[in-house]
């Protein structure tokens, strides 16, 4: 039988690790609940820290900007590292973190804590999908990936009740202190079913020069997403600043594994396709509970439960999806979990103000389910063309476009709102473009769906870019030594 190979050694490891994946899910689960039991916790957090509410959404922003920014170069740093090492570390830090943020007495030290919380974070997220992928063979790694996105549906789905009772009982701090048992469980996991594999090596200074420029260059578009959402018009000369430090970046040599990886059309479809699908489900977060208040005047307590329709049907189809991914192939199950997402929120575009509760919930039960059906397939069917030596790459531009959409829906949703009046026109509106996005983002997985009904080459995608890193790391003509040849 098929045995997980490890990245750089080329040993055998032992064949599906499933506590490794276990543990993997129970690592997103952490980060989800994170995610989701923060924002709950703000108002409590700005009363006791007596800190404006415009800083507050530091908190959660702090955290997300790590995420971004340094997730290519944490990938690249996983492809020569040892997992094991950086798992155990990323977990400890994490933890620290946690702990700091807990014992925070001002907004700053809490808002600092969440940009080291995010730092270790940067590095988990990346790590996850490689340990994943290492861990289970082919046949299997759908619904190994279908697992690890049901937990992380169930962490969004309960944050908000787990928050509020931990606010309510024990106080806000205690929100940060939850982390800290998991992540000596995960250390403790990682010890005993994670192989070793080398030594940890720092990261070089070219990855510090990188890690540099996307930093400033995310700030940047954060705080300009911060500014124009609340109408101030500093939003675009933080834009304007951002946008040189993006064109700087392709030109730097750390950069030259993404752009190689991306080389790939079997790499390009699936990120296009998270990076739309985040956008979509970051708008339908947003604007759905204006929807639900403003326009339809439903209770708080009614909107909440009602939000939960979207992460229960993505929960619910993820182990579904996961095996039919393995059975029928990535690519066409994921195309499918975009039709039924595309499905859903076309369901949602009349915004009707006369509709209930239980109207709005089971059209975003059908949206959830299309993302469902569509994370697991999608994830397994990016990191399969990554080839063994930049899987942690791999890792970290999936991380990139998830975290990135998210961020950049709701900019989107009050954006298109406002420009029409922020009534239910608008919100129509919103519901229409995030349409728009997700069949963008479907059209290169239909391209490349449609193409391999042709008879298959014999070489992978995988094997194709690992081809093109060996040529361009192929010695020019005068370099090699008299007597040899080129291979």
């Amino acid at each position: 039988m098929f045995s997980a190979q490890d990245v750089r050694t080329g040993r055998r490891s032992p064949v599906n690790r499933w506590w490794v994946v276990g543990g993997m899910g129970l690592a997103v689960f952490l980060a989800s609940l994170d995610m989701s039991i923060v924002n709950v916790a703000l108002p409590a957090i700005r009363d006791s820290l007596s800190a404006p509410t415009a800083v507050t959404q530091w908190v959660v922003l702090g955290y997300l900007l790590p995420l971004v920014a340094l997730a290519l170069p944490t990938g690249r740093w996983l492809d020569d590292g040892d997992h094991r090492s950086v798992f155990t570390w990323s977990s400890t830090g994490f933890a620290v973190a946690s702990l700091a943020a807990g014992l925070a007495p001002t907004i700053g030290w809490l808002i600092a804590a969440r940009v080291v919380q995010g730092l270790f974070g940067a590095a988990l997220m990346a790590l996850i999908p490689v340990l994943i992928t290492t861990s289970v063979e082919p046949g299997l790694r759908g619904r190994a990936m279908g697992v690890v996105d049901t937990l992380g549906m169930l962490g969004l789905i309960s944050g908000p009740a787990i928050g509020g009772v931990i606010v309510a009982s024990a106080g806000w701090p205690w929100i940060f202190y939850l982390n800290v048992p998991v992540c000596i469980g995960l250390v403790l996991l990682a010890l005993a079913h994670i192989p070793r594999a080398g030594r940890l090596r720092p990261p070089g200074r070219a990855a510090v020069v990188e890690a540099g420029f996307l930093a400033g260059s995310t700030t940047a578009i954060m705080l300009a997403l911060t500014l124009a959402t609340g109408g101030q018009p500093q939003w675009l000369f933080l834009a304007l600043v951002a946008v040189p430090l993006l064109l700087i970046w392709p030109r730097l040599p750390a950069s030259v594994p993404v752009r190689t990886l991306l080389t790939s059309a079997d790499m390009r479809a699936p990120l296009a396709a998270l990076a739309a699908t985040s956008v979509a489900s970051g708008l339908i977060f947003y604007i759905v509970p204006f929807l639900l208040v403003t326009i339809m005047a439903t209770s708080a307590p009614l909107t909440g439960i009602t939000m939960l329709a979207f992460p229960l049907g993505a929960a619910a189809l993820g182990p579904f999806a996961g095996l039919m991914a393995d059975r029928y192939g990535p690519r066409r199950t994921t195309l499918f979990g975009l039709v039924v997402l595309t499905g859903g929120l076309l369901l949602l575009l009349p915004a009707d103000p006369v509709w209930s509760a239980r109207d709005v919930a089971w059209r975003l039960a059908v949206a959830g389910a299309g993302i469902g059906l569509f994370n697991a397939p999608n994830m397994s069917a990016a990191m399969s063309a990554a080839p063994h030596s930049l899987l942690g790459t791999a890792g970290a531009a999936t991380s990139v476009a998830r975290q990135g959409g998210f961020a950049f829906g709701p900019a989107v949703a009050t954006l298109v709102w406002g420009l029409s009046g922020y009534g239910a026109g608008g919100i129509r509106y919103a519901f229409l473009v995030a349409s728009v996005v997700v069949v963008l983002g479907a059209l290169p997985v239909a391209r490349r769906s449609w193409q391999n009904r042709r008879p298959p080459v014999r070489r992978t995608a995988a094997d194709r870019i690992g081809a093109s890193i060996r040529r361009r790391n192929r010695p020019s003509e005068g370099d090699v030594p008299a007597g040899s040849e080129h291979q």
